[in-house]
């Protein structure tokens, strides 16, 4: 594209997000000037141009928006950028990640550029892809996908609790399913960073047979799935979490690790690794069962946690809405389960820590707990994508102030 068709198609972007007049003019110079890899005029540096176009602008005016609608139109935007030669490199150059020695990670057969990744939900049907692996993630996960499509709760069914700086939730699994997710990845002309994908059961499959709804996503999708990620976790789909406990969780896992290795066998290649994302709402002893099973299935580790049932020290008047509780409230809660996840297996089922993160502090606590990796969803919402360049800046530098030269010295520090 030219630099007159450029400015074309950013000011129509523009017009899109409700920008008008000087400020429409500032977001496309700004725009140019980073497609350009320059400075822009007037802006001291790439964190404040991070700082004016979403603290400033973006987060004002989505804030105003249902919260649903917002996401909606971010994903929209995101879902795009692939198709728009200068986009993509623009982003990377306003908020992408320089890959490090320090932090990068190689685990579950994949290489990770940076240790913080994107938690499931946001992209729920592998859209957004090239948008988000331009923002500085080292990996992300699409989904929950489904077998069939399926509408989800009815709304209102996601609410924000700025004081709380939380989310609550009751999505419902709502998807367009998963041949249209192998679609759309398989339309990627380009993979930054590795995709996992997480996989669930349509509301109206009964548990029994809930493993050939996890089956059937596999084959759909392990062509084009760097790793899976089955869901047992979320709470907001009828008896979903009963898939944690009991006889039902060995079958399960059984029937998935069947399923990822006749696919292996026919596709070829390396095997590709199961992870299985567990809820923050057990008791000592449930978890104690679920680590234990897990373990044995021979997947490959697990995600603590998911979204919360709990309301515990909640201000907003939003935390009577039924759903899972992401954000703040939940940190203490994951970090407490990656503790007992890492302390039950001995450290030797890798663990991705997911839950309240905001701060290099708060990723750093998880990673001492016992994880590998890390995930983060509702600071995105709240800080905008510089969050992320702030993790990875601030994760380096507790390295270096403990003594550690990789991020694998960290895992698990606290119980040594």
């Amino acid at each position: 594209m030219h630099r007159s068709s450029d400015l074309k198609f950013v000011c129509l972007c523009v017009n899109d997000f409700l920008f008008e007049g000087e400020t429409a003019r500032l977001v496309c110079r700004v725009f140019l000037h980073i497609r350009d890899g320059e400075r822009p005029y007037g802006v001291p540096n790439q964190n404040g141009v991070s700082d004016l176009l979403y603290k400033s602008l973006a987060k004002p005016l989505l804030f105003k928006m249902d919260p649903e609608q917002a996401h909606h139109l971010i994903i929209g935007g995101l879902s795009g950028v692939g198709s728009v030669r200068p986009v993509p490199s623009g982003l990377r150059v306003m908020y992408g990640v320089r890959e490090t020695p320090d932090l990068a990670v190689d685990m579950f057969g994949c290489h990770f550029p940076t240790p913080v990744g994107l938690a499931a939900g946001l992209d729920k049907n592998g859209q957004a892809v090239t948008g988000f692996s331009s923002i500085g993630f080292g990996f992300m996960e699409v989904g929950t996908v489904t077998p069939l499509a399926q509408s989800g709760n009815d709304q209102p069914r996601l609410f924000r609790l700025p004081p709380d700086e939380a989310l609550v939730n009751r999505m419902g699994f709502n998807n367009l399913g998963a041949e249209a997710m192998a679609g759309e990845l398989a339309r990627l002309q380009e993979r930054r960073i590795p995709v996992a994908v997480n996989i669930g059961k349509n509301k109206v499959t009964p548990n029994e047979e809930a493993h050939l709804d996890y089956a059937k996503c596999i084959q759909a999708l392990y062509t084009y799935a760097d790793l899976f990620v089955v869901n047992i976790s979320s709470p907001n789909t009828p008896d979903l979490r009963n898939l944690q406990h009991g006889n039902e969780l060995k079958e399960l896992l059984a029937a998935v690790m069947e399923e990822m290795n006749r696919q292996q066998a026919k596709v070829g290649g390396a095997a590709k690794s199961v992870l299985v994302k567990i809820a923050p709402d057990v008791n000592e002893q449930e978890l104690e069962y679920m680590v234990g099973t897990i373990a044995a299935s021979g997947v490959s580790g697990i995600i603590a946690t998911n979204t919360t049932i709990s309301r515990e020290g909640l201000s907003h008047q939003h935390a009577k809405e039924t759903g899972g509780l992401s954000g703040k409230p939940l940190r203490e809660r994951s970090t407490e389960i990656i503790r007992q996840v890492y302390r039950q297996t001995e450290g030797k089922l890798p663990i991705i820590g997911s839950g309240g993160i905001f701060t290099s502090e708060d990723a750093y606590e998880k990673i001492k707990a016992g994880a590998s990796l890390v995930e983060i969803y509702t600071a995105l919402i709240y800080e905008g994508p510089e969050v992320n360049r702030r993790i990875h800046a601030g994760l380096r530098e507790l390295l270096r102030k403990d003594g550690y030269h990789h991020i694998s010295e960290a895992v698990g520090a606290d119980h040594r």
